[in-house]
C-alpha cells in the first residue's frame, strides 16, 4: 500500500505525535509498504528533515507557548501543494491532541473521499470532549467520577467532588494543564492554568487508586493493563520518559474484575460511536469500585505505548497491528 502518515501538528502533544510516527513509519516500510512521512504543521518531508524530526524524541515537558507558536506561525504560510497526498491508499494519523484528535483533519479527509486510520470525524470530536463523553458513559452504564465545569466556587466544589480533587482542560490530552487541587486556595490558579489550554475546564472528583487501561481492537477487548505511577497521576513526565512508570500487560487482577473492566471498554467505545480501536482508561478506587476517566480515539502508538503493549499480550506484534489497523481503514472507507 502506499501509506501517508500524518503526524506532528500544532498541538501541545506534538512531541508525542513525532514520537509515534518515528515507530510507524520505519514499520510500516518493514512491511513492504510504501510510506510518505507529512508533518501537519510543515507538510510532506524529505529524508534529510524526516531522519532529523523522527529522531527528536519526546522532552520531559510539553513544547513551551513560544514554541507552539512558532511551530503555527510557520503552519499558516504553506502552501496547499505541500499536503498534496491524494495518490495514496490510506492515511495513518499518528496524530494526538488538537486538530489532529478532535475531528478536524478527520473532517477534510471524509470530505476528500479518503481512507484513514481511527475513527470518524463526529466520534473522534466527542471523544476528545470529556464533558461530553462522560454524560455518554452514564448513558451507557459505564461509570465515570463526578464533575462540574469551570466556573466554579470552592463551596459548590467542596459540596459536590470535595477534597482533594482535579482540574484539567476539557478537551487535551496527555494530562497537559492538568492539576490535582487540595485546598479551596488553590483552586481559581489551577482553572486559571488550565484555560491556557482550552477554554472550557473541567473539575472532576480526585479517585485515589490503582490505574488501569484496556485497548479495544476491531471490536474485541484486548488485555487489561495497570500503570504504576510514581506519582498521584500519570503525567505528562511518567507517560514519557524512561522509568516515569511501571506497565503491566496483562493486569494483576482477577478474572471478574478484569471482564468487568473490559465490558465498560466495550460500552465506552460503542457509546461514543469509535473506530477500529481505541484506549479506555479506569482507576480502581480503595473500596474496589471501577471508574472511567476517557477514552483516547488516538492512542499513542509507539511499540512500548499502551495499545501495542496490550495487543501485544493478546499476540499481535506491533507490525502486525499497525498492518491490521491499516487495512481495516480501507475496508470501512
Amino acid at each position: 500500500m502506499k501509506v501517508a502518515v500524518l503526524f506532528g501538528g500544532t498541538s501541545e502533544e506534538r512531541d508525542v505525535s513525532i514520537a509515534s510516527a518515528a515507530q510507524i513509519i520505519p514499520a510500516l516500510r518493514d512491511l513492504g509498504h510504501e510510506v510518505f512521512a507529512v508533518d501537519t504543521a510543515t507538510g510532506r518531508l524529505t529524508a534529510a528533515d524526516e531522519r532529523r524530526l523522527l529522531s527528536a524524541g519526546v522532552a520531559p515537558a510539553p513544547p513551551s507557548d513560544s514554541e507552539i507558536s512558532a511551530v503555527r506561525g510557520r503552519a499558516i504560510t504553506l502552501s496547499p501543494a505541500a499536503f498534496d497526498i491524494r495518490d495514496v491508499d490510506v492515511v495513518f494519523l499518528a496524530l494526538h491532541g488538537g486538530a489532529g484528535e478532535d475531528g478536524r483533519i478527520q473532517a477534510l479527509l471524509d470530505l476528500a473521499g479518503m481512507a484513514y486510520t481511527g475513527s470518524n470525524h463526529i466520534a473522534s470530536a466527542a471523544a476528545m470532549d470529556k464533558d461530553l463523553s462522560k454524560r455518554l458513559f452514564r448513558t451507557a452504564d459505564v461509570p465515570t467520577p463526578d464533575w462540574l465545569m469551570a466556573p466554579a466556587t470552592s463551596e459548590a466544589v467542596a459540596m459536590a467532588l470535595g477534597w482533594p480533587m482535579v482540574v484539567k482542560p476539557n478537551k487535551q490530552g496527555s494530562t497537559v494543564g492538568l492539576s490535582v487541587v487540595r485546598e479551596p486556595a488553590q483552586l481559581q490558579g489551577a482553572i486559571a492554568m488550565a484555560r491556557r489550554y482550552d477554554a472550557e475546564v473541567m473539575l472532576e472528583r480526585f479517585i485515589p487508586g490503582r490505574e488501569f487501561t484496556v485497548g479495544v481492537l476491531e471490536g474485541v477487548a484486548l488485555p487489561v493493563g495497570e500503570i504504576i505511577t510514581p506519582g498521584e497521576v500519570f503525567d505528562y513526565q511518567s507517560k514519557y520518559q524512561v522509568g516515569g512508570a511501571r506497565e503491566v500487560f496483562p493486569a494483576d487482577i482477577g478474572t471478574t474484575e478484569s471482564a468487568l473492566l473490559q465490558v465498560y471498554a466495550l460500552r465506552a467505545h460503542a457509546v461514543l460511536k469509535l473506530g477500529a480501536y481505541s484506549r479506555i482508561d479506569f482507576r480502581r478506587d480503595g473500596q474496589g469500585h471501577f471508574w472511567c476517566l476517557e477514552a483516547n480515539s488516538l492512542p499513542g502508538m509507539t511499540a512500548t505505548s499502551l495499545l501495542p503493549q496490550a495487543a501485544k499480550a493478546a499476540g499481535i506484534e506491533f507490525p502486525e497491528l499497525l498492518d491490521r489497523i491499516c487495512r481495516g481503514a480501507l475496508k470501512a472507507r
